[in-house]
């Protein structure tokens, strides 16, 4: 009994400051007070639609929808996190975190640990610098292949031939297998013969 009365007693306030903070015009008049004021002018004659350009299609028909303001901080958010005077969504702890077998570090289960991922992506990021530093912007038709030191003496002159060869002047490093950076297609077979499966 007590908690319904200071309830009643706490929302019988909220109105009071929501009218008080209307009067001073700091706060916009709910839904229901709003009133919209249209005005009929007969002077007003619509376009023929024969006369419209596309411009003016474009400019009076397709952005109308489009919002012009962007939502401000508070409100992105109060729709992420709730008011807490109104709906209030309880910032709840994750459960899917594991420890990574490598580095001990922890990550969110179905993704790759952030630690470990780290030399990969700075690895990318120098192979992708080399390629732009060689090759620039132009569009490239033919096959780039990134080679690390000594690894093209590893095949024959013949091998090489059409391909663009990006070599960085490093050794690879232990843990970057050299079939990362192969082709995952198989080329189509003349062959007649079926592969086994469900052997297990």
């Amino acid at each position: 009994m007590a908690a319904s009365v200071v309830w009643c007693l706490g929302q019988a306030l909220k109105k009071i400051e929501n009218v008080f903070a209307l009067a001073i015009g700091r706060q916009f008049p709910p839904h229901g007070l709003c009133m919209v004021v249209v005005q009929s002018d007969a002077t007003n004659k619509t376009i023929p639609k024969s006369s419209l350009s596309p411009e003016e299609l474009f400019r009076h028909g397709f952005l109308w929808a489009v919002p012009y303001k962007r939502r401000s901080l508070e409100k992105r958010l109060s729709r992420k996190f709730g008011y807490p005077e109104y709906v209030y969504k309880l910032l709840l702890p994750k459960r899917n975190l594991l420890v990574c077998n490598t580095c001990g570090h922890h990550h969110e289960a179905g993704h790759l640990c952030p630690h470990c991922y780290a030399k990969v992506r700075s690895e990318t990021e120098a192979m992708q610098s080399a390629i732009q530093e060689e090759l620039g912007l132009s569009p490239v038709e033919q096959e780039v292949v990134v080679l690390y030191g000594g690894e093209k003496v590893e095949q024959p002159a013949e091998y090489w031939k059409g391909k663009r060869i990006i070599e960085m002047k490093k050794e690879r490093p232990s843990w970057f297998s050299k079939n990362l950076l192969e082709k995952s297609t198989v080329q189509p077979s003349s062959s007649s013969d079926v592969k086994p499966t469900e052997l297990a």
